[in-house]
């Protein structure tokens, strides 16, 4: 099978693997096969929204090349707590102060999270160590140890600040964990933070704007005559 590009706008709560299954599976369905190759150009996490780039057949020798495409992110860093996951799948742990957190503070911290940077990715992450993902560890209360790495943030634009709310626009590399980012921002403001809120508008040339939603593609897709 050729193969395609596909567009797709991820729901909450959905992990990417869940929409990779339901367009394989219906896939299969309307064209009568047993097997397609169908996988996605890298994660969306479930509490994310937004652009996820699924490849089917032999589109699937392209992942490679799409995952090294450069991200666009929006989204919410929320300020006054951190949560083991750095976001919201897990509950707050810790509470900090916000009330010395002003607009000129946040803007002198954000620069040292611009250009080449290093960060460690979250311990609840698909990440392989010693052949388990990380977030096998940190369910289990494991300790492992993670290795920093390197990745690029080109902008990192604040568009809105409603303390402890903090409105963003970030384009970056291949890797970077916008939860890391945030969690180390509330460190860099001596406070604490966690992302509330993410979604993914844009891969390389790829808009959000051209994406459509499972249930979308699927209806498309059985529109189309065999």
């Amino acid at each position: 099978m050729e193969g395609q590009l596909l567009l797709v706008d991820k729901p909450l709560h959905w992990t990417s693997f869940q929409a990779v299954n339901k367009l394989r599976w219906a896939i299969k369905k309307k064209y009568g096969l047993k097997k397609i190759k169908v996988g996605h150009a890298g994660t969306l996490d479930p509490l994310a929204t937004g652009l996820l780039l699924i490849c089917t057949g032999q589109m699937t020798k392209k992942i490679a090349d799409v995952q090294a495409l450069e991200k666009t992110y929006t989204g919410t860093i929320t300020f006054g707590a951190t949560t083991p996951s750095y976001d919201l799948e897990t509950a707050i742990d810790q509470h900090y102060p916000t009330n010395h957190i002003t607009p000129r503070g946040l803007a002198l911290a954000k620069k040292k999270f611009e250009g080449l940077i290093e960060q460690y990715p979250p311990l609840f992450s698909a990440i392989k160590k010693e052949g388990k993902r990380l977030y096998e560890y940190a369910r289990k209360g494991e300790e492992i140890n993670i290795e920093a790495r390197k990745v690029s943030i080109y902008t990192f634009d604040l568009t809105q600040i409603e303390i402890p709310n903090v409105d963003f626009l970030i384009r970056c590399s291949k890797g970077t964990y916008i939860r890391s980012l945030a969690h180390d921002f509330g460190a860099a403001l001596d406070s604490g933070a966690y992302l509330s809120r993410l979604k993914r508008t844009a891969i390389g040339q790829f808009s959000l704007d051209d994406a459509l939603t499972p249930e979308q593609i699927i209806d498309q897709l059985n529109r189309i005559s065999t």
